[in-house]
């Protein structure tokens, strides 16, 4: 009682089965189509430029940030992160890297990623609207001495330029990753870090590899700095509050740039 009989007269001039004239991976019998691979080349193309770009124009700032970090988050600094979409999960991806680790083993720091927190975004976006959605978490969070990265390809998103406004209302230094400068999100954070490409796809790959540049630049820090992160935790209730202090001058006497990172 096979349910699905081969058809009669399956040879040579018999009715030919389903999957031989269905097949989705078959070629005609002049043999496979001869690859072009433009879009693949060009995408590929763009993507090397671009990051040729940022790595020559933005890995100091790259490295002057994870430098910074490695001074605030074991001071009990904490880093807050957001995006839209796929920027979202670049900034999640962020923030996993320092609760967890990069490439070597380290202590854990404090960093959330705002979009994650899902019953606070539905709930804000119901009750105040979606541009508040990270602007309110931020206030809740936020401390002077924080850091508040976020990512954006367009640079245009009101909940992340709202977000911005509010944490620096509050003492908390902005970083950006954007696409192309000038955009409104650059403008309104304490520094930024453009990617000069024209597709979407390419600004997030070129921020994931910022990304993963800044965690190295971070644990470099931490290891030249000697074990300064354990040293935070082993601190008393007055050790505890110094470096607090310290974490905020720390931050507040990084330089702001007057232009923007192309």
């Amino acid at each position: 009682m096979n349910p699905y009989p081969r058809p009669e007269g399956g040879g040579a001039g018999g009715t030919r089965h389903r999957s031989d004239t269905m097949n989705p991976y078959s070629y005609p019998s002049s043999g496979p189509p001869s690859p072009s691979g433009e879009g693949v080349r060009d995408h590929c193309s763009a993507l090397h430029t671009a990051l040729e770009r940022m790595c020559r124009d933005g890995g100091d700032l790259l490295e002057r940030w994870g430098a910074a970090l490695a001074v605030v988050l074991p001071a009990g600094s904490r880093l807050l992160a957001a995006g839209n979409g796929g920027s979202a999960a670049q900034a999640q991806h962020l923030t996993a890297e320092l609760v967890g680790r990069y490439r070597r083993e380290r202590p854990p720091f404090s960093a959330i990623a705002l979009h994650a927190e899902t019953s606070s975004v539905t709930a804000i976006g119901n009750d105040y609207g979606y541009d508040e959605v990270f602007a309110r978490q931020v206030a809740a969070h936020g401390r002077a001495g924080d850091v508040l990265v976020l990512l954006s390809t367009s640079g245009r998103s009101g909940n992340l330029l709202s977000a911005a406004t509010t944490a620096r209302a509050r003492g908390v230094r902005v970083w950006a990753l954007t696409g192309r400068s000038p955009n409104p999100l650059a403008e309104v954070a304490d520094e930024a870090l453009c990617i000069d490409a024209a597709s979407t796809a390419t600004v997030q790959e070129a921020h994931l590899v910022a990304v993963h540049l800044l965690c190295e630049a971070f644990d470099t820090a931490l290891e030249r700095a000697g074990g300064a992160a354990g040293k935070a935790g082993a601190a008393g209730a007055g050790g505890a509050a110094l470096a607090a202090g310290a974490a905020v001058a720390a931050v507040r006497a990084l330089p702001v740039l007057d232009g923007r990172t192309p």
